[in-house]
């Protein structure tokens, strides 16, 4: 069956992804098996428009809350569908390891990749960033067009994987404003503060499921360049990983690698270096074998 995200704004509603409009839709856990609602006009562009389903189909929805709804299509118009609640299924599959990646933006179809194939593996929160050595600093203008493009990005990988709780993607950020948040700011601090996020998501950040990502990683980690001398995994890694459902910080720079500044920041905010082999990855390939290197080991 197809699956949906089914976007709830800040105040409980749902909010139409094509045209931003506030339309009035509850959370789909506060709704009865049985009753109907109308979908959302991206869900009824994508499945009834350009998938062109008919009535009597069925779907899987989900709003990131938790769990995933089967619904059935019960009427369709020229501009709006509803659909009949089926039954819930409580399954996340969210990953044993609550990770954030502070990844410095890259250039095109490059970024896009890395946000598609980290959410894949179960991130929990991208961090944007810009680094000296960056591809990409974009002007203010440009932040909440990207911002909601690679949240969508997000989305539809969740659509296709079967991960019901989409990563955040949080605002970039400067690495350097980025590691001095981090050495200086503290928990009661962080907890309090709202998670720049696009507006699509927002309430969802409120989840408690994300109240993790304010509060300090279990162990924080900088994907380096090969160099002699470096060890290969930190010691610290397997017991932390050895955890319940530990919480893994990923730093990882761009093309040109970061600064000397940087790297002493980076030391400073307590990433230790982690070398996966012997070779220089791409920063688009990074978060993949990260993740997938400490799933592996875990």
């Amino acid at each position: 069956m197809r699956r949906f995200f089914y976007a709830v704004d800040s105040q409980g509603n749902g909010k139409d992804n094509l045209n931003n409009k506030a339309i009035e839709r509850p959370k789909l856990s506060s709704l009865a098996i049985g009753s109907s609602f109308e979908l959302t006009e991206s869900i009824v562009h994508h499945w009834c428009r350009v998938l062109r389903a008919n009535i009597g189909e069925q779907g899987i929805l989900f709003d990131g809350f938790g769990g995933e709804y089967q619904v059935q299509l019960n009427a369709i118009s020229k501009k709006q569908a509803t659909v009949t609640l089926l039954a819930h299924h409580d399954d996340d599959r969210t990953a044993p390891i609550i990770s954030k990646i502070g990844l410095v933006m890259s250039r095109g179809d490059r970024m896009d990749y890395a946000i598609q194939k980290a959410t894949e593996l179960g991130v929990t929160a991208i961090q944007l960033l810009s680094s000296h050595h960056g591809e990409v600093n974009l002007k203010p203008t440009q932040v909440d067009k990207k911002l909601t493009h690679w949240q969508q990005v997000a989305i539809a990988a969740c659509e296709q994987c079967g991960l019901n709780r989409p990563p955040l993607i949080l605002s970039p950020l400067p690495i350097s404003i980025w590691l001095q948040q981090l050495c200086s700011e503290t928990i009661n601090d962080a907890i309090n503060k709202a998670l720049p996020v696009s507006p699509t998501i927002q309430s969802l950040s409120a989840d408690p499921y994300y109240h993790i990502l304010n509060t300090q990683a279990n162990l924080r980690l900088q994907l380096s360049v090969p160099a002699s001398g470096q060890p290969t995994i930190p010691e610290s890694l397997s017991a932390v990983l050895s955890q319940r459902q530990p919480y893994i910080e990923l730093l990882i720079g761009p093309e040109g690698g970061l600064s000397d500044e940087e790297r002493q920041q980076a030391d400073a905010a307590g990433f230790a270096a982690w070398q996966i082999g012997s070779r220089v990855l791409r920063t688009e390939t990074a978060p993949v074998v990260a993740l997938a290197t400490l799933h592996a080991l875990s």
